[in-house]
């Protein structure tokens, strides 16, 4: 299964300061309001008829768009997950070669704790209790005074 390594570490923390590879570009959000889901005509032995989205997909919108998440959508993401609402139903249909493409998609907002993790979002109710919990030295902090002794590079290779 593919991934992307494990979750960032706080930056505090980092041995290494060193800059981001990149400099980010600062968007104007505006906050969009979460569509419902659409009347869809397919087309059934030739002819168009009416879609209906399965139960669970209409349920799986519901949850996202009560989500934390969907405060910060704008309608570029709005839309995004409408297509994938079109994966969702696939699969909830019994296409479950859409499964692969359905974890891609909801990864990208944020659908469980490690994509959470990855993409460096933390619910508030996570925020106070990390800031109740004493913070643990960094690693400058605890090895910061470590110093070679004299002759102590030589004894692992004399041995």
């Amino acid at each position: 299964m593919a991934g992307r390594g494990p979750a960032p570490k706080d930056p505090k923390r980092r041995a290494r300061r060193n800059a981001d590879a990149q400099q980010q570009t600062v968007l104007r959000f505006e906050q969009a309001e979460p569509p419902e889901l659409p009347t869809l005509q397919v087309e059934q032995d030739g002819k168009l008829v009416e879609f209906t989205w399965p139960h669970r997909t209409v349920e799986w919108w519901e949850m996202w768009k009560a989500s934390p998440q969907a405060e910060h959508f704008s309608s570029t993401d709005w839309d995004f997950l409408l297509d994938t609402a079109l994966v969702h139903a696939r699969f909830w249909t019994g296409n479950l070669a859409a499964g692969a493409e359905l974890r891609l998609r909801v990864a990208k907002f944020g659908a469980t704790p490690e994509d959470r993790a990855r993409l460096r979002m933390q619910f508030a109710q996570a925020d106070e209790a990390d800031s109740r919990r004493p913070a643990g030295a960094s690693s400058r902090e605890r090895y910061g005074d470590l110093k070679v002794l004299p002759g102590g590079g030589d004894a692992v290779a004399g041995s």
